[in-house]
C-alpha cells in the first residue's frame, strides 16, 4: 500500500519547525540538506539563505514528514491560507493527548481534542508555524485514519 508523506513549505523557519516536531514525536531526521550543500548551475542561492533547509525528511512511524524553506526569490508562503491538514492517527488516547498538546502549544485550536460525534477521539488545530493538523484516535482502527 502506498504511503502519503506530507511536504510542507516554510519562509525560512523550516529547521525550527522540524526541531519542534521532533521534540513532540521523538526520533531522528533521515535527511537534512541545506542550500549550500548543492551546487546547481543556473540556480544561485543568496549567501544569507545558504544555511536554510533545501530538504528535510523526518520519519514518523511508517510515514515521512518532509519540508523546505522557500528561497526568497520564489516568493513567500502564505502562512494564513488554508493549507491541507496533516492527519495523525494515534494508537491511544494518551498518545493523542501528548501529540495534540505538544503540537498545538503556541498555536490556535480549532477543535479541542475530545470524543467526537462519529465515535473517535479527535482534535484539530494550527500550530505556531501555521501548519494545520488533525489528531485522531479511533479504538476500532488503532492508528489508521
Amino acid at each position: 500500500m502506498a504511503l502519503i508523506n506530507p511536504y510542507i513549505n516554510f519562509n525560512g523557519n523550516a529547521e525550527e519547525a522540524f526541531n519542534f516536531y521532533k521534540a513532540v514525536f521523538g526520533g531522528e531526521f533521515a535527511n537534512v540538506t541545506r542550500f549550500k550543500d548543492l551546487d546547481i548551475p543556473g540556480n544561485p542561492i543568496a549567501a544569507h539563505e545558504a544555511d536554510k533547509i533545501m530538504h528535510i525528511a523526518f520519519p514518523i512511524g511508517k510515514n515521512v514528514l518532509m519540508g523546505n524553506d522557500v528561497p526568497e526569490r520564489m516568493g513567500r508562503v502564505n502562512e494564513l491560507e488554508h493549507r491541507s491538514k496533516i492527519s495523525v492517527g494515534a494508537e491511544s488516547k494518551k498518545e493523542a493527548d501528548r501529540i495534540f498538546n505538544g503540537l498545538s502549544a503556541g498555536g490556535s485550536i480549532e477543535v479541542p481534542i475530545a470524543e467526537s460525534p462519529w465515535g473517535s477521539y479527535f482534535g484539530m488545530f494550527r500550530d505556531k508555524y501555521g501548519i494545520e493538523w488533525m489528531v485522531d484516535f479511533d479504538p476500532e482502527r488503532k492508528g489508521v485514519v
